[in-house]
């Protein structure tokens, strides 16, 4: 368990990228949903001990069951922490099984029969193993992500960061690694902060939507979907007459299908002639919370 509370972040440029974060993360896959610059990143980088709050308090739940303070004992954090940053570097011309042998060097596994032990079992649960000796700038782009998931794992950690994981990978490779990243999150608190409503969907039991460095919604992602059910409704409609639609009602979404905007209106009642109810899904409740904070400010 990690418990966040009024955790707040002002950078000097004025940015306020952290306003009063409040969380209950468990065990298991958590989604941290978000577009670009909600403040995710920083709310990462700040439970990574990367960077210091400007106010608020966040404890770890450590192995014994004591309550390990983030922002004031970092080595301890540390020795409990996996961390995959959203832009993870490697060395190109080193290959898998050295580096992630030097980074357990590092993360304190001195005793060489256990660090080849750990390394060896890490490259096989992440599919690397065949590819151990290639140099890490031969790797795809998934491929360097699974390495990613095998360093942040040295060390048995209790809690695993991963920011933006899947941005870039071919849809195979992305589920490949969703996969993997749901099976360790059978066993550790996993914080997955992505701005694909699909990663969530797809993994996550418990989440937080964040936006201008606010919480707008936390829980299950099934009851958010639920809270929504008969208050969505679609309509094809033209472009010409797509803004008079945003001027009149709460547009949640608009795509173009066969060449035409097909919207999603948030509405308790039908909205007007025309529209058709559908099935809320996260998406709707991702835009349906930013529409409101917008409308709020």
């Amino acid at each position: 368990m990690l418990t966040i509370r009024e955790l707040s972040k002002t950078y000097a440029n004025g940015v306020h990228a952290l306003n009063r974060v409040t969380l209950d993360i468990p065990r298991g896959m958590f989604g941290l949903l978000g577009p670009n610059g909600a403040g995710k990143s920083s709310l990462m980088r700040t439970l990574a001990t990367l960077q210091e709050p400007d106010s608020g308090e966040a404890f770890l739940e450590g192995p014994s069951g004591e309550r390990i303070d983030v922002l004031r004992d970092k080595d301890a954090v540390r020795r409990q922490l996996g961390y995959l940053p959203q832009d993870f570097g490697v060395y190109p011309k080193v290959s898998a099984e050295d580096l992630l042998e030097h980074f357990a060097v590092l993360k304190g596994l001195t005793d060489r029969r256990q660090r080849r032990e750990t390394v060896e079992g890490l490259l096989q649960q992440v599919n690397l193993w065949d590819a151990r000796k290639r140099k890490l700038g031969t790797y795809s782009g998934g491929m360097r992500q699974r390495f990613g998931i095998a360093q942040a794992l040295l060390g048995d950690p209790r809690l695993v960061i991963v920011d933006e994981p899947t941005a870039g990978l071919d849809p195979e490779e992305r589920n490949r690694f969703l996969n993997l990243l749901a099976e360790i999150g059978e066993n550790v608190a996993v914080i997955l902060s992505t701005h694909i409503v699909e990663d969530v969907t797809d993994l996550c039991p418990t989440m937080a939507i964040m936006n201008r460095g606010q919480v707008l919604l936390t829980g299950k992602p099934a009851d958010a979907i639920g809270a929504l059910q008969a208050q969505v409704w679609r309509k094809q409609v033209t472009k010409a007459t797509l803004p008079d639609y945003e001027a009149r009602h709460t547009v949640l979404s608009t795509r173009l299908v066969g060449g035409h905007p097909v919207i999603h209106v948030f509405s308790a009642q039908r909205p007007e002639e025309g529209f058709e109810a559908v099935a809320p899904d996260l998406e709707d409740v991702y835009f349906q919370r930013l529409r409101l904070q917008a409308k709020a400010a």
